[in-house]
């Protein structure tokens, strides 16, 4: 185990953790996942095995032809007789829903959108293998999504977000405390992430030989296990290599002397620490931005596009796999150069 990277290692929790979850679901689920083992990553896996168990709670408490059942009874067979109308309740019921400590759950578009798009791949799996008859998700209408406003940094608020991680003077005495240990830990890490668009799951995952300072690159894991090199600029080496003076005097607990990031616990950081002290620094510079690491990324491109204008450039070092995923996101970056386009050519001399 300790042979195994920081990624290696996240997909065998993952799968350990999908092995747990379906021994809480019908028998036949254990062959749908494996069935799409070869085109999903181990985490699209377990949401779909958390979006399938709120579907079969759904049909022993509210559907006739359930009741009384336990959830691992339920047969394929039974699957075939529902209809498009089941489907549609269902989608009524994720809006309000209670979970198992009887705290109520408010699903909104986006999230009924994605447990319908679970069901409908796993009767999609089944129905093309020919073991269902019926595949009614495939009849019902998904819902409407309604665009969300793109939430980004603007340019004076990333200056004001790198000087307040660099000062801290507006944060709490508490938190002040630990910014005097954590200072250029954090500045390193916002910088890189404000400077090269990675994931903050890619950045948790970087080890210390990942960088190349020669040339200018780190090494990170895209989604899927994609190994590429992302470049950064004079502003992110400078803060890697303060970080990097620090880094070189602490002793890493067992199993984590590779990781670049470190915890106050001297252990990889972790995607929830990141986003923590994300938040923490954002909610002072602009309070009304409900900024994540996700928002930094989204900062990175749109600065990117700004500057370059290159669509395909900002995907491809975005690690977008569809151009069309990029475009959505800077569409009203699109507009706004076609519109200043206008008088870029002159008909006639003046």
């Amino acid at each position: 185990m300790s042979n195994l990277s920081y990624h290696e290692q996240k997909d065998r929790d993952n799968i350990l953790h999908l092995r747990q979850l379906t021994q809480e679901l019908p028998l036949f689920c254990s062959q749908f996942f494996r069935g799409i083992e070869p085109r999903t990553s181990s985490r699209t896996r377990i949401a779909y095995a958390y979006d399938l168990k709120i579907f079969f709670e759904f049909l022993v408490k509210e559907h006739p032809s359930f009741h009384g059942m336990k959830i691992k009874e339920i047969q394929l067979s039974q699957l075939d007789e529902l209809h498009s109308v089941d489907i549609e309740e269902y989608m009524e019921y994720l809006k309000y829903r209670f979970n198992e400590k009887n705290q109520e759950i408010i699903n909104k578009e986006r999230g009924i959108m994605r447990k319908i798009c679970s069901l409908k791949s796993f009767y999609n799996y089944f129905f093309r293998l020919e073991q269902l008859k019926n595949n009614p998700p495939a009849l019902v209408q998904l819902p409407k999504l309604h665009e969300k406003e793109i939430i980004r940094l603007d340019v004076d608020e990333v200056a004001l977000l790198l000087d307040e991680v660099e000062q801290g003077d507006k944060l709490t005495e508490k938190q002040k405390a630990f910014h005097a240990k954590t200072k250029i830990r954090d500045l390193a890490l916002l910088t890189l992430l404000l400077g090269t668009g990675i994931r903050v799951s890619e950045c948790v995952g970087l080890n210390m030989n990942d960088i190349d300072f020669k040339n200018g690159g780190i090494r990170i894991h895209r989604k899927g296990g994609k190994e590429v090199t992302v470049y950064f600029g004079t502003e992110v080496e400078d803060a890697l290599l303060d970080y990097l003076d620090e880094r070189n005097q602490i002793i890493p607990q067992t199993g984590h002397e590779d990781a670049l990031f470190l915890s106050l616990q001297n252990k990889r950081i972790s995607v929830r620490s990141v986003e923590n002290l994300v938040k923490k620094y954002a909610r002072i510079v602009t309070p009304l931005k409900k900024i994540t690491p996700h928002k930094l990324r989204s900062t990175y491109g749109t600065n990117l596009y700004r500057e370059t204008g290159d669509i395909y450039l900002v995907a491809d070092v975005l690690g977008h796999s569809d151009v069309n995923t990029t475009k959505k996101h800077y569409a009203a970056l699109e507009d706004q150069r076609r519109r200043s386009a206008r008088n870029a050519v002159r008909l006639r001399e003046d």
